[in-house]
């Protein structure tokens, strides 16, 4: 007998790995860091919106 999945959850933990740097450092990189954030939000957000009309279309 076949086992359909309905749901699966994943959860994902993202460092920057600036736990053990210099602060010096961390106001150049903390834009670029900024921008990376901004970049990984506006995909998470697009593959959301992509299930949720999936799911509406159903």
């Amino acid at each position: 007998m076949p086992l359909e999945i309905r749901e699966l959850v994943i959860k994902a933990s993202v460092n920057d790995g600036e736990q053990g740097q210099n602060t010096n450092q961390g106001s150049a990189q903390s834009s670029t860091n900024v921008n990376n954030q901004a970049d990984i939000i506006a995909a998470c957000v697009e593959q959301v919106l992509a299930i949720l009309k999936e799911k509406s279309e159903r």
